[in-house]
């Protein structure tokens, strides 16, 4: 972990002279020709005297102490006395963004320092890159993108880590997200009588954020489309969780999307261990977000198919690595009081499918959760608790259930 301290160091250092420099600029004569510094709600704001540059520096961190406690037997008295304890500092992200030169020339960038953040599992090194992204807008309804960053999938998963409404996204997240890879992608947004149409696409590599070159591998394709038949969401909140702006007229967006990766080289396409020989798998997505007074309702679909999805180190068949099938259902609901306090509930589940049968994947997993929580500065800063259930149905093993009980408190804190 040095080198990721003295990276981070590093960093702070750079914005730290970057400020120095704007304040120092203050105090020259006001004759001279200076742009402008200022710390406002978007964050740590540095402008050019014309405007042209703007660059948005942010943080933000997300700390939490998690109590689990398991069982063999759904009816078998749980010991809580045998449970665990997790601390852990989940996400502490550094963030950039704005445009340079051009205001139509726009980026976003975003390091991630937490070891959970990092893909450790999967790659053995800490992969600190999130985000480099270069923007172009054509025209207000039409951009395109170059570099890194999200994939257009399920709404949850391009929707922030930062504006969720529970500690963490749902374990149909978990089994079937996109993440991020590298590639081109291109946004389209059209407006007919208030009803709003979002169009995206995108041409990546399937591999994930910040792999090496891979020779004989494919390309992954993705499309999303999204309907607002009642007009845009205020302030966005179709990408942010809760109702914080209590809509006064019933909002809802529609969205479907699809993904193909040709020959990829992980479990989970973009993300997990990785296979022994290539393969390839298509995964559909579709959700429902409806908001209106304080009330937020959000459901979402997944499914992902694979013609052969196992693949084996060598003829023992002993090793293996599989591309994970399956399909998986969510609905969450929540209510935001004027206080801005909220209360909320979801239901996910996640089912391998049987082409999976024998392998350790091959079982079914509902979660059950419901939060309490209060927001103090919106999704800026905000602390909740969370209490929920884990049951596993292990397929191979007659339908044996697994049962867990785990409490969380969450305090995300940020600019």
């Amino acid at each position: 972990m040095g080198n990721v301290t003295r990276l981070l160091l590093r960093i702070c250092t750079f914005a730290a002279g970057i400020c120095l420099v704007s304040t120092s600029a203050f105090g020259q004569a006001s004759t001279m020709s200076r742009g402008s510094f200022d710390f406002n709600t978007d964050g740590v704001v540095f402008q050019s005297v014309d405007s042209s540059t703007r660059i948005i520096m942010r943080f933000r961190m997300q700390n939490w102490a998690t109590y689990t406690t398991e069982t063999d037997d759904i009816d078998q008295d749980i010991n809580l006395s045998a449970g665990s304890m997790d601390f852990a500092v989940r996400r502490l992200r550094l963030r950039f963004g704005g445009s340079l030169y051009d205001p139509r020339l726009t980026f976003n960038l975003q390091l991630s320092f937490s070891r959970s953040d990092q893909d450790w599992t999967d790659t053995q090194f800490p992969n600190i890159i999130r985000d480099a992204m270069v923007f172009w807008s054509f025209s207000p309804t039409l951009q395109v993108g170059f570099g890194q960053t999200k994939l257009p999938g399920n709404r949850q998963r391009v929707i922030s880590s930062a504006d969720l409404e529970q500690p963490d996204r749902s374990i149909v997240n978990g089994a079937f997200n996109l993440d991020r890879d590298f590639g081109l992608q291109g946004y389209w947004r059209a407006v007919n009588d208030d009803v709003v149409v979002n169009l995206r696409g995108a041409v990546s590599t399937g591999d994930g954020r910040n792999q090496p070159s891979i020779s004989g591998g494919g390309l992954a394709y993705t499309a999303r489309a999204e309907v607002l038949p009642f007009g845009a969401f205020t302030n966005g909140g179709d990408y942010f969780e809760g109702d914080l702006a209590r809509e006064e007229t019933p909002k809802l967006s529609v969205g479907v999307s699809y993904h193909h990766n040709d020959n990829q080289t992980k479990t989970r396409g973009q993300l997990g261990r990785a296979l022994y020989a290539r393969r390839s798998s298509d995964v559909v997505y579709a959700d429902a977000l409806l908001k209106y007074q304080g009330f937020s309702i959000y459901t979402e679909y997944a499914q992902r198919t694979s013609d052969n999805p196992i693949t084996y180190k060598d003829t023992t068949r002993k090793d293996y690595a599989a591309v994970f099938v399956g399909s998986g259902y969510m609905v969450q609901a929540s209510y935001i009081f004027p206080s801005m306090w909220n209360v909320g509930a979801r239901y996910a589940g996640v089912d391998a499918g049987d082409q999976l049968a024998g392998l350790a994947e091959y079982q079914k997993q509902v979660n059950i959760s419901g939060v309490v929580g209060y927001y103090i500065n919106k999704h800026r800063i905000k602390a909740n608790l969370e209490l929920g259930t884990n049951r596993f149905t292990l397929r191979n093993s007659g339908d044996e259930v697994q049962h867990s009980l785990y409490t969380r408190f969450n305090m995300e804190l940020g600019i």
